[in-house]
């Protein structure tokens, strides 16, 4: 437990318990690093705007899972009295974190030093597309998930050799997402040892620039370019994605008795302990002369089996090898259900949601689910009280439109 005032009526659980975050930042890239947070047990303050909310509402089931775990307080912090109010919420917590195009909230006004001069600590995390410094043409431009793995070359990495083609579902988002939570517990840790806040810029396209990393050094260092590779490997044979008799088999083959047992499988034993593949060869590289024929012999083979036949062979063999299971049999995975994986809660308005359940497992302090996604606003009296904002001052505040009270 926490005697953190916004905390009130919050179950203690997790790694992080005892820790508030508050956030302004719709959609994904923000919320779900916020959610994330809220499922190690972070007591996680919901900013949302006072006419719509965050566009997420307009979801049907996804904004169940990014939003569960959360209070939702709406606000306008950026007019005189809201900006009071949204400064007494920053007094008591630990980790702020906004998203917006560019250094939107320093232009008005709630800049970072006015934040510390509040919460001394308090670690500040500005989410945008390009950054908060640079080209002004490209701070200031707008951005989503697709259009910044297109200006890193993430996007230009994937598809099929004639046809960029963005990976999802938004990829970009959720490693940033993953970004944001794992840097704000860094400089958390920092801030709690020194007593001085930090302000992280992180900027989608470097996310995605540090994600895109593994084959682009190779250009960068010797000018190598490989294809997109479409459903094979950039640069080596048989890896990829493959089709059976019955469905759909991903395969990595890699290591000297992984590849002779492959090429004896598939017909081409005779190659082994050539000079194209000599003995103890542990990547059948697409350079190498016979990589076509190892294609081809391998797509034959695969086509005339069983999926299940094809994983247990090659399992056996320590050939990775997985079956492509399709989202409509995801819940009938056995292992699935012993790990939890999919859990059911009922939303606010009693409706049972089933969703993905709690990961990573932590042993001793395991996340949880305590509350479904709140409505619009739902806590904002309640939060604003804690954080030290009178009645009258509330009733104040809505009349002018710069709060919305939950129904």
């Amino acid at each position: 437990m926490t005697d953190n005032p916004l905390a009130a009526g919050m179950p203690g659980f997790g790694p992080l318990q005892g820790v508030t975050v508050v956030y302004s930042a719709i959609e994904i890239a923000g919320p779900t690093s916020a959610a994330l947070l809220a499922e190690w047990g972070a007591n996680v303050i919901w900013l949302e705007n006072t006419y719509a909310g965050d566009s997420m509402r307009d979801t049907a089931w996804i904004k169940e899972i990014e939003r569960r775990n959360q209070r939702s307080v709406s606000i306008n912090p950026f007019k005189p009295g809201g900006r009071e109010a949204f400064l007494k919420l920053i007094e008591q917590a630990d980790i702020f974190i906004e998203s917006s195009k560019g250094p939107v909230y320093a232009k008005r006004g709630l800049t970072d030093d006015l934040l510390w001069e509040h919460k001394p600590d308090l670690v500040i995390n500005h989410i945008s597309g390009y950054g908060h410094y640079g080209e002004d043409i490209r701070v200031n431009r707008a951005a989503y998930d697709a259009t910044v793995q297109a200006y890193m070359g993430y996007l230009d990495q994937n598809g099929l050799p004639d046809q960029p083609i963005a990976p999802g579902p938004y990829v970009a988002d959720y490693f940033t997402a993953l970004m944001v939570a794992s840097s704000s517990l860094a400089a958390l840790y920092r801030a709690k040892a020194t007593g001085q806040g930090e302000s992280i810029d992180t900027a989608m396209h470097e996310v995605m620039l540090r994600v895109g990393a593994y084959y682009m050094v190779d250009y960068l260092n010797e000018g190598i370019e490989y294809p997109r590779p479409g459903p094979r490997n950039q640069n080596l044979s048989a890896i990829g994605q493959y089709k059976c008799a019955d469905g759909w088999v991903s395969i990595i083959c890699y290591g000297a008795p992984q590849n002779k047992y492959l090429l004896e499988t598939i017909g081409l034993g005779h190659l082994w302990g050539t000079e194209d593949v000599p003995e103890g060869c542990t990547a059948l590289w697409l350079s190498n002369p016979q990589a076509p024929l190892i294609e081809e012999k391998l797509v034959e083979y695969l086509a005339g089996q069983k999926v299940a036949d094809v994983e247990a062979d090659f399992t056996a063999q320590a050939i990775a090898a997985g079956e492509i299971i399709p989202v409509r049999d995801l819940d009938k995975q056995e292992h699935l259900r012993l790990r939890e994986d999919f859990v059911e809660w009922e939303t606010n308005d009693g409706r049972t949601v089933k969703g993905v359940g709690i990961f990573p497992k932590f042993a001793k302090n395991p996340g949880q689910i305590w509350r479904p996604m709140p409505k619009l606003g739902a806590d904002t009296e309640a939060v604003l009280t804690a954080a030290g904002v009178s009645a009258e001052e509330i009733a104040s505040l809505a009349e002018a439109g710069l709060v919305r009270l939950g129904e």
